[in-house]
């Protein structure tokens, strides 16, 4: 990697301006150093990777996602800036009505085989005062180097220590929030291209397989989210749980899970590389505390 110096100036009065070294990663380090991240928080992620080592199969990602809130200081933009800065550029905005998001989708210039990258992010305004402040006073917490968009995605939760009581107040409004009150900034989850995948033809097989080997499915809208006539089908485990020093003690509350999905050739005989807004918000609710793993 190699670092220089990077001047964010602002177009907005009181918008935040980030003067500092920006450390620019190839694809590469960036995936490597995300992974490790997400394993810490997701175990099941790789002992499912391992599984389809084991069977012979090589790996690949085809798209790792992030969640965020809308403040200009913490945004889309924002977590995308290391993606942008190692060749990745905008292909896709979407829209989530029911659970009040905005998403966009980035893809590598020219390397066909970097993973997407999916960040969405809350759209604050539409909820509560009281949701709108208390995220607000969250990323007030943040230092300007806390806010680095260079290193942003990697740091998990930044601010003080949760507490359970806003933790439940806000899953009363939007789990999407509660989630990232407590996991902060991190991969919300990796997906295996099932295309790639040497030893499975079909999404159903590798869910016959995940499930043979004990692991819960999400079945929200069904256990395959999406069909061939939309050019995608997707399907993903429940989240991990894992304890969370809460000011009021320790409790188990989900982490991150691991997606698949399976692509089909369009009229054009090219792989569907976007994402279908429907499937993808029954995927989000793999974090759903009241689903059972």
């Amino acid at each position: 990697m190699c670092k220089i110096n990077y001047n964010k100036l602002s177009l907005k009065e009181n918008q935040f301006i980030f003067v500092s070294k920006y450390t620019i990663m190839n694809t590469t380090q960036i995936f490597d150093k995300l992974w490790t991240e997400y394993t810490e928080r997701t175990p099941s992620a790789q002992k499912i990777k391992d599984l389809f080592l084991n069977k012979g199969n090589k790996v690949f990602n085809d798209h790792v996602a992030f969640r965020t809130f809308d403040d200009e200081r913490v945004n889309i933009e924002v977590l995308a800036a290391p993606f942008i800065a190692a060749g990745y550029e905008e292909k896709g905005d979407y829209v989530f009505e029911a659970k009040k998001l905005y998403a966009k989708h980035f893809e590598h210039k020219t390397d066909s085989n970097a993973p997407r990258v999916f960040i969405s992010q809350l759209k604050t305004k539409e909820f509560s005062g009281v949701l709108q402040d208390t995220v607000t006073g969250l990323i007030d917490q943040l230092s300007k180097e806390d806010l680095n968009p260079s290193e942003l995605v990697f740091k998990g939760r930044l601010w003080e220590q949760p507490s359970f009581e806003v933790y439940e107040k806000l899953q009363e409004e939007s789990e999407y929030a509660a989630w990232l009150y407590v996991n902060g900034f991190c991969s919300n989850h990796f997906t295996v291209d099932v295309n790639k995948l040497s030893t499975f033809n079909t999404l159903q097989e590798v869910n016959e397989f995940l499930k043979q080997n004990d692991f819960k499915m999400n079945t929200s809208g069904g256990e395959i989210k999406g069909t061939p006539e939309v050019f995608l089908e997707q399907s993903s485990v429940l989240a991990d749980r894992i304890p969370v020093d809460f000011k009021e003690g320790v409790k188990e509350i989900t982490s991150c899970y691991y997606e698949f999905a399976f692509r089909y050739p369009m009229d054009n005989g090219e792989l569907y590389s976007g994402f279908i807004a429907k499937s993808a918000d029954k995927i989000f609710e793999s974090t759903d505390m009241k689903l059972k793993k």
